[in-house]
């Protein structure tokens, strides 16, 4: 059974588009009488109301509509717009709103409903700043991110779902509802997808291509995109930085092929911030950014973010592409008109919205309080329990940990309107005391100890006496001890990344213009200037290493502390612990009734926006208090805080819990699942793997090749994809499957076992258990939420359409559903299967491959990058090794008299075909392959009727690259040729 392939649009080319320019005369969209300003009536259609505004508009000022500030067009009452306003969970930059879990934290509640309604707060939030300030709070916003988690290392890890693309797309469309509103036709904000196409990678974001095989993009990639693009639950997508298959992101023809094919209506595409200019500069693209701009224009970006807000040079590159002909004024109608369908849908050249009673009053509204709690409470799974938790009644609780009572904001955060930390919403529980198990240190310089300004001002090293110091404030931090100005607390965040507080002053070490300060509150800002790595040096010493410069501390004549670049300058420094964190933690835990140590990840260090992690390890020295502290107290609570899984060397903590970052009611909703008021209801959205190194290599994004993510990986993970322990028990029983109609149906019965009431994520998954290609392990098809009372029963059933269980067939360029058994499973989580039961499918036999051979669409490949055929559409390979090959299984060569390869190098090279195996197998023919340019493939042509007339009929060929830097686009089969060599037709 073959499943319709969506992506049916036309690709672009650089040519002037065909489409019109909307006609200035009257049509049956549009009022014949100008004069009654049919694009301000709002019961007109809308398409109507586009085309006569359109009408109205100059060149030029239809091209400064096509910028993120787009400009004022006062004559015809057409307001100044910004596009781009950060909402991933929550409001973001513009001051206190309500702050919810961080994204991957909302998933992990694997409840769409409750996603959709921190949506729609978010989005009422972002009404709300709007009406108070306009210009400063856009509609457009950008969220959700909905790139699959593919792999954790990825330093934007929390803003993403799941590293499964259907729970991801679930998720995604969930949230965008909520932003966009529930009304039919008026937006309540225009939500943006994020960030199109395949990027899990900081390293080298804008320069590094993302491999895509054919399988992987449609059944993986595209997948996570397209139901909120296919509902109109988000009106935008925002392509990313990174190239895929050799072609940037902004330039993708599925832009048009799959996007904009799959939106009920106008779809908005805006670029990420400064990627214009990239096509020309890091990325060397095109050689002139009217060129680039006018491709990137034509292939269907509408909205140039560019030069913050200032859109002239974008606008004179897009007038000079107009002047060269790369333009035609229908190309930017049809942007134009993307942008104004947007606008007319915000309502906002209507009399009156449903949203204009909005004010101020709704952000941190008790109602919002109310959900980030219940979001944040819902989100915390419980990874480990030996029977320690729920907590009974006790005394005291020893909380501890770098993160015990503080709450983090992330780059995409809001501005928390308050924080109820892990030991504030303990404390209104029990009596409570606190250790934030930081090593206390001084550092030490050959010249004296380096101290710290207690104005906040320089850091200096010397003697003691080497000046006055100023009277400064002296902060209780911790066990409530004041701190000298050559005391410093040492925050290990991982990665080899640290933070020096300084104990006198409680503010941390930052860099001003090359100057060591103690000025600030914690690593902030995009670029986070209060992070060292520790490097060692002989005789025990150390040298400090600023992270963001790569440059070293030095000791300036001044005594002063500032960066230099030479590390030879760098001033060598006796880092000499005065109080032990962890030995501090071990003393409280052992004379509480229970230990709760709280550690994880600071969102901006060790990962983040440019920024991948190399480790999934937990800090060591947050490891080693977790280590000291179970040592003094087996009454043991670890919380783990992070937005990416981690690993920690402790064994057999009786009781482990997990939640992202969780907002600013953090601390009740924690409180609330220790003492069992809760059930803990997450579960985790992605594997959590015992190492990095059971991970590819993180720019391999080929999951099939690479057997990663739950799908295909075939280790046993430290927690696997869909897991989270309850405080009661659950049976499964009855399972029962068939099919019908096209419809497969699976019912199941869930019984609550235990002595409490519970909630459990029921999961159903699916294997293919024969195919042509290699299957999924598992993979997940459907979930339902149920809270049940003791002794409770509930059916629980799926229906899963058969088209759904369709792959991408690479031999015909669709989707199919084969003829084959299958197995259903339905459990706790990818791994905890409680029951199985085969079913079969009845579905095509894919057919041996006859015809043209896409080189993209081979089966398997060794040593290729996947690369761009043409500036404008079209992929190919190119071999990255002598001895490179891609396999073509199953090829019926019957009646083949001749082969015909489309191939290039720009030093030249050979492409052999043999049969079989790529070592040893029968050679079929040999091309020579010319030196070319990037895109001037050459069409080559050799007869191969006297070997076939042995080997006819159906066989694997290989294509093995005899040497690196070949490229090939193609091989296409036809009639026995009289010529036997050089270039053909």
């Amino acid at each position: 059974m073959a499943m319709p392939d969506p992506f049916r649009a036309p690709l672009q080319d650089l040519a002037p588009s065909p489409e019109p320019l909307p006609s200035r005369d009257p049509n049956p969209s549009r009022d014949p009488n100008p004069s009654r300003d049919s694009y301000l009536d709002p019961g007109a259609p809308l398409a109507g109301r586009v085309a006569d505004l359109l009408g109205r508009l100059t060149l030029d000022e239809k091209l400064g509509l096509l910028h993120q500030y787009q400009a004022p067009v006062g004559r015809l009452g057409v307001g100044p717009f910004r596009t781009g306003t950060e909402a991933l969970h929550g409001l973001a930059w513009l001051g206190p709103a309500t702050v919810f879990p961080q994204a991957v934290g909302l998933a992990s509640t694997w409840d769409p409903e409750l996603v959709r309604r921190v949506g729609a707060a978010t989005g009422d939030e972002v009404l709300a700043f709007h009406h108070k300030d306009p210009a400063g709070a856009g509609r457009n916003v950008w969220a959700p991110v909905v790139n699959p988690l593919r792999d954790p290392r990825w330093g934007r890890n929390e803003e993403g779902y799941s590293e499964d693309p259907w729970l991801t797309g679930v998720m995604g469309e969930a949230y965008a509802r909520g932003l966009r509103g529930s009304d039919p036709t008026v937006l309540r904000t225009a939500p943006t997808l994020k960030h199109f196409l395949a990027y899990n990678n900081e390293t080298d974001r804008c320069t590094t291509s993302s491999n895509l095989p054919p399988r992987v993009l449609h059944e993986y990639e595209l997948p996570a995109f397209r139901p909120a693009v296919e509902s109109g639950a988000a009106v935008a997508v925002m392509p990313s930085y990174n190239l895929v298959n050799g072609r940037p992101a902004h330039l993708s023809p599925l832009i048009e092929s799959a996007l904009r094919a799959w939106a009920p209506g106008e779809l908005l595409v805006v670029s990420d911030a400064y990627a214009p200019a990239n096509l020309t500069g890091v990325q060397g693209y095109h050689d002139t950014l009217p060129e680039a701009y006018a491709h990137a224009l034509k292939t269907g970006l509408d909205s140039f973010t560019q030069d913050d807000d200032r859109p002239d040079a974008t606008l004179g590159h897009l007038r000079e592409a107009l002047r060269l002909g790369l333009l035609a004024e229908a190309d930017v109608d049809r942007a134009v008109r993307h942008v104004l369908s947007i606008r007319f849908r915000l309502g906002e050249f209507d009399p009156a919205t449903p949203y204009d009673d909005v004010t101020e009053e709704v952000v941190n509204c008790p109602a919002h309080q109310d959900l980030a709690r219940e979001a944040a409470r819902r989100s915390v799974v419980l990874l480990a329990n030996d029977g320690l938790l729920p907590l009974g009644p006790v005394t005291k609780v020893a909380v501890i940990g770098q993160l015990g009572d503080t709450l983090m904001e992330d780059w995409y955060s809001g501005t928390l309107p308050y924080s109820v930390t892990a030991r504030a919403g303990l404390a209104e529980r029990c009596a409570t005391v606190f250790c934030e198990a930081v090593d206390r240190v001084t550092l030490t310089a050959e010249a004296g100890p380096v101290t710290a300004d207690p104005a906040g001002g320089p850091l200096s090293a010397g003697p003691p006496d080497a000046g006055p110091l100023r009277e400064g404030p002296s902060v209780p931090r911790g066990d409530g001890a004041a701190g000298s100005p050559d005391l410093f607390d040492l925050f290990d965040w991982g990665g080899g990344a640290y933070a020096l507080r300084a104990a006198a002053t409680g503010r941390f070490v930052s860099v001003d213009d090359g100057v060591l300060v103690n000025d600030q509150p914690g690593p902030n800002g995009w670029e986070v200037r209060q992070t060292f790595r520790v490097e060692e040096r002989p005789r025990g010493l150390t040298v400090l290493r600023h992270i963001s410069t790569g440059c070293y501390v030095g000791r300036g004549d001044d005594g002063v502390l500032r960066l230099v670049d030479d590390a030879d300058r760098a001033v060598w420094l006796a880092m000499d612990v005065v109080r032990s964190g962890a030995a501090r933690a071990a003393e409280l835990a052992a004379d509480a009734d229970v230990a709760v140590v709280v550690v994880g990840d600071h969102p901006l260090v060790n990962g983040r926006e440019t920024e991948d992690r190399t480790s999934l390890a937990l800090a060591p020295a947050q490891d080693a208090v977790v280590a000291a502290v179970l040592a003094a107290n087996p009454r043991t609570v670890m919380v783990i805080t992070s937005g990416y899984p981690l690993t920690w060397s402790t064994p057999d903590v009786p009781a482990v819990l997990w939640s992202a970052h969780g907002g600013q009611e953090y601390g009740h909703a924690l409180a609330e699942v220790l003492f069992g008021d809760a059930d803990p209801e997450g579960r985790l959205t992605q594997t959590w793997y015992r190492s990095a190194q059971e991970l590819p290599d993180l720019l391999d994004y080929d999951i099939i090749t690479a057997d990663a993510t739950y799908l295909y990986f075939r280790g046993t993970p430290l927690f696997p994809f869909g897991h989270g322990l309850s405080y009661t028990t659950f049976d499964f029983a009855g399972l029962r499957v068939g099919l019908a109609d096209g419809v497969v149906t699976a019912e199941v019965t869930v019984t609550n076992t235990g002595a409490r009431e519970g909630v459990e994520v029921v999961q159903f998954y699916t294997r293919q258990r024969r195919s042509r290609v290699k299957q999924p392990l598992r993979r997940l098809r459907g979930f339902e939420k149920v809270r049940l009372a003791p002794g409770q029963s509930r059916v629980v059933t799926l229906r899963l359409p058969v088209e759904e269980l369709a792959f991408w067939d690479v031999t015909r360029g669709r989707f199919v559903v084969e003829s084959a058994p299958h197995q259903l499973m339905v459990g706790r989580s990818a791994a905890d299967l409680r029951l199985c039961a085969r079913f079969d499918v009845p579905g095509e036999t894919i057919p041996p491959r006859a015809g043209p051979l896409r080189a993209m669409d081979h089966d398997e490949y060794d040593a290729v990058a996947f690369v761009d055929a043409d500036p404008v559409a079209g992929e190919a390979v190119r071999s990255e090794a002598e001895g490179a090959w891609i396999a073509f299984r199953q090829v019926d060569l019957s009646g083949v008299g001749s082969c015909a390869v489309t191939a290039g190098s720009a030093d030249g090279g050979m492409i052999t075909l043999r049969l079989g195996d790529p070592l040893h197998g029968e050679v079929l023919a040999a091309f020579p392959v010319p030196r070319t340019g990037r895109h001037a493939l050459q069409t080559l042509t050799r007869d191969v009727t006297g070997r076939l007339a042995r080997a006819g009929g159906v066989h694997d060929v290989y294509v093995v690259f005899e040497n690196d830097g070949v490229t090939l686009a193609d091989l296409t089969w036809g009639a026995p040729t009289s010529s036997t060599g050089g270039a053909g037709a």
